[in-house]
This record gives structure tokens, sequence and C-alpha cells, in this order.
């Protein structure tokens, strides 16, 4: 027989292995579930708190009752016991009603939640998630410019104020900074362990004490560069506990350091001073985010911010709006679509209202249940695969399914022109915490020959991309190459062609989905391949046409 902790710990086990690829943190949509699940736990608890109350009311009445009758009793033990029925009441007592009592105190009333909270693990994240998600919360930091104070209070730009929101703890702050320092990025574990002390400063009670947030915060600072502030914060650590043993260790090293260095200093002639000043300098202007490997970030995250875009009053003026009825199509001849120019070089345009807010309903609940990490494809294999630079979930919806998708494909078809038999299936995208898909190409470059081949329809010619929800704050669409910036708009389209007529690519389309600051971002994109469109965009060598 196996034991009974056995069985917890294999169906532990079994729960979180089953969960381990679920990537909460990547899917707004499906972190909803969540909160249900929290809440069904919730009730559980309480239920189980009621069931205590009511054992602990039943053991207080039980000994009210007999500090009475003792303390009567013992005033005149045998005149008390000289009456037959007490003396029998008392034997009966002792020989079963205690033993009652026993069993009541000893009976376990927490099984029932208990067994709940076992079967809700299987919903629950895991490690990755709250690394993700805190990671998230560092990504939003660095690209919209946040302090830790802004976050840790909750006031982000475009929040709803009707949204209930619990400022961070200071665990929560430390938790941020420990992830922060175990992938050795010493710049965000110092500013969110100094939020955390920030926050113990100020009173705010905590299970985290003060030293060991000391000890990470002079230890991560050293690691910049800052031997004076290390120093400072070690000796602060050392007046709350002066046993420790690390701390004495880094005084002493720190302070060797710090002598050696004026030593250097002391015997420098002028020049030598200067060019430590120098060194002082660069050292400080280097201190920050670690080394990265998007070489266009700092652009990236300018144009997510909304700084940057290069639109020239000129070129604005050759901007418009437009009904546009596609050549007379049939179908918009009565009933044009609103068109709207976002950008010249490339042409980007957007058409105003394309879905419905039912459609949009219907498209999402079909794509909820099948939501999985999106992907991307490796250059190197032509397969798919996940990548930590995009966050969300995505669904492939085919035409037969439902007549929804049906006619959003034809509707994609009749306003572009362009034939969507050939063109992959209607791809349903929702983006998790801190969602984003940085700087990339829609389209298979030279070096990525492989890139669709199964597909068999040739490259990428074109993008279609709805919005399918507004978003308070963040998820714009940038175009990093001409510093172009689209926002989303709940029911409106982009489009953009990813390949010139002579069939190259072109490569001012990088483009990328900036972080979601605030809201819940759902979009649906049609990639439009290069087979069917022979007669509907003819190849010419020119490139500019």
């Amino acid at each position: 027989m196996v034991p009974r902790g056995v069985w917890c710990v294999l169906l532990t086990c079994l729960f979180y292995t089953s969960s381990a690829d679920k990537d909460f943190f990547t899917s707004i949509g499906q972190m909803t579930d969540l909160l249900y699940t929290e809440k069904d736990l919730v009730t559980s608890l309480k239920d189980y708190i009621r069931a205590e109350e009511s054992k602990l009311e039943q053991v207080k009445t039980w000994a009210q009752k007999l500090d009475v009758l003792s303390a009567t009793a013992t005033q005149d033990p045998e005149g008390f016991l000289g009456h037959p029925v007490n003396a029998f009441k008392l034997m009966k007592r002792l020989n079963t009603e205690w033993g009652e009592l026993e069993s009541l105190v000893l009976k376990d009333m927490s099984d029932g939640f208990i067994s709940n909270l076992t079967i809700q693990r299987q919903h629950f994240p895991n490690d990755d998630d709250q690394t993700g998600a805190a990671k998230a919360l560092m990504r939003l930091q660095d690209t919209y410019r946040l302090d830790t104070q802004t976050i840790s209070t909750g006031e982000l730009p475009g929040t709803n104020t009707d949204v209930t929101m619990s400022p961070m703890t200071v665990e929560d702050c430390f938790e941020l900074g420990k992830i922060a320092y175990s992938d050795a990025d010493y710049y965000h574990t110092e500013l969110w362990m100094e939020q955390a002390l920030k926050q113990l400063d100020g009173g705010e009670e905590s299970t985290v004490d003060m030293v060991t947030i000391l000890d990470y915060l002079s230890y991560s600072i050293y690691q910049q560069g800052e031997l004076e502030r290390a120093l400072d914060y070690t000796k602060r650590l050392l007046k709350l506990d002066s046993a420790h043993q690390r701390a004495n260790g880094n005084l002493k090293y720190f302070e060797y350091q710090l002598a050696k260095q004026k030593k250097v200093e002391a015997e420098e002639g002028l020049k030598e001073k200067e060019e430590r000043e120098r060194e002082k300098r660069e050292v400080s202007e280097k201190k920050g985010r670690p080394a990265d490997y998007l070489p266009e970030r700092r652009k990236y995250e300018q144009l997510c911010r909304g700084e940057g875009i290069k639109m020239t009053p000129r070129r604005q003026s050759r901007m418009f709006c437009r009904y546009s009825d596609n050549n007379r199509h049939p179908l918009y001849v009565l009933g044009p679509v609103k068109q709207e120019d976002e950008w010249d070089r490339p042409r980007i345009i957007r058409y105003h209202d394309i879905l419905s807010n039912s459609e949009i309903e219907k498209v999402k609940e079909l794509a909820k249940p099948r939501l999985r990490r999106a992907t991307v494809h490796d250059p190197q294999t032509g397969k798919l695969t996940t990548a930590h630079y995009r966050v969300s979930k995505s669904a492939w919806l085919t035409a037969y399914e439902d007549p929804v998708v049906d006619k959003i494909n034809q509707r994609i078809e009749d306003i572009t022109g362009l034939n969507v038999k050939t063109a992959e299936e209607l791809q349903v995208a929702n983006y998790g915490v801190g969602g984003q898909y940085e700087p990339h190409f829609d389209f298979g470059r030279k070096d990525e020959p492989d890139a669709f081949k199964e597909l068999g329809t040739g490259n990428r010619i074109a993008t279609w991309l709805i919005y399918m929800s507004d978003v308070p704050s963040g998820g714009a669409t940038v175009f990093t190459d001409v510093g172009a910036a689209v926002w989303p708009k709940k029911g409106s389209a982009v489009f953009w062609y990813n390949l010139f007529a002579s069939g190259e690519g072109d490569y001012s389309t990088r483009h990328a989905a900036c972080p979601v600051l605030v809201g819940n971002k759902w979009v649906s994109n049609k990639w439009i391949h290069e087979r069917g469109q022979e007669f509907r965009r003819r190849c010419t060598l020119d490139e500019s046409d």
C-alpha cells in the first residue's frame, strides 16, 4: 500500500507537469480563467474557516460548561460526589465524553479545502510564469521609462480608475529584484531592492528583513562599479547585524579596494587624473540595462512611447482619408470602406470598421480554447518554435469551421484585390503581461530559403492586420526602419505589402508589436502569399513601382 504522503507528492508532481507548458503569462485572455479559479478557492477557504469556527465554538461551549461545574464541585468534593448522580456523571465524562472531545479536536476540517486545492492546482501558473510576468514588468519599466515607485503604486498611464489595484508589497519588490539577480541583471536588482528598502523605511511591515535586502543591494551596486555606495550599504547592514559573515568580508574588501584606489590617485599626475576621471564617467554612462542583442532597441522603444516618429509636414500633407470601392467592386460601390493613409513609404493603409463587435466576439470565442504560445520561423530549420521576444498566444482559424471566418477571408480578398486561397489561415493572437513581438520581417529573406517551403505558396507578399480591441496604453505597431507607429483601434485593419512588385523583399517593412502597458490586446492577421497573385499584382523589375 502506498503511504498517503507519497500519493500527495505523486499528485502534485503530476499536476505541475501537466501545467508546465501552459505559459499563462503570455495571454491575458487565458489569464482571466485564473481569477475564477482563485475565486473558487477563496469560497472553499471560507467554508473551511466556518467549519473550524464551528468546531472551536463546540469546544469553547464544552470548556465553559465544565469550568463552571468543576469550580462548584471542587468547593466540596466529598459532598458533591456524595450525590450518586454526580458520581455517575463524572465517570461518564472521563470515560466517554472527554474521548468524544478528543475526537472533535483531532478532526481535520481541512480535507474539503485541501482536496479542492489539489484539484485546482493543475490550473496554477508555475515558476516560469512567475518569472515571465516579473520580466514583463521590467520590460515595461524600460520601454516606457517608468520608475519603480510608479509601478509599485500601480499608477500607470492609461489605467482605468474604476479598476481595483493592490499596490506592490515589499515582498513583491524583493521578488522582482531576486529574479533580476538570478539573471545577473544587477541594474534591475538595484532598482527593485532600493524600492523594497524604501517601502521598509516607510514603515511597511514585511516578512523580508532589511539585512537580506541590503545584502543584495550592496552586491548589485558593487557589480556595477560603485565601490563607495556599496560600502555605505554594507556598513548600514552591519549596524543591524554585526556578525553577518559575508558583509564583514565585503567590508574589508571594499575598504581595501577604495584605499588602493585613493593611493593610486594620490600618486597620479594631472594627465593620469584626467584619464581616471574619464574612465569614471564612462563607467557611469555604461551603467544601466544589460547588453542587448537587439541593435535597434533604442529606436524601437522610442517609437513605442510615441517619440521619434519621422513624418515631415510636407509628407503628412499628402496623406488622406477617403472612401474606397476598390475599383468599383460591386460590394463597395454603394457602401465603400473608410480608408486612411497611415504611412507613405512603405505604404501602410488603415481600413476602418472592418469587423463588427459581434464578429470580433465570435472570433475570440473560437480562438480562446485553442490559444497556444505564439511561434516564429527558425531561419536555420525553417520550422516553427517559441521565442522569448514574442510574448503572446495564438490560434489558427480555418474558413470552413465557421461562417464568420469565411466572411472575413472573403472581405480581405474583396478589399485588397488579392487571392486569399493561397494565404495562411486566419491567425488570432492575444498578448500577455507586457506582451510584445520585437522587430521582425513577415517575409522570408534570401538567407532563409526554406522559410515557407512547406506551404508551397511562395513568400508572404502582404500582411493584413486586424485590431480586435482598443489598448488604453502601449501596444502600438511600429516600423523601426522608417520611424512609423500605428496605434490599435478596435475593428480597424492595417495593410501593407512585404514584397516589391519585383518580388524582392521590402526591408523598410521591418516592424514590431510594442509591449502592452495597460489593457488586453487582441489581433488577427492574414498573411497573403505570392501564388495566385500573378494577374492581380503583376510583376515588374522596377522596385519603385
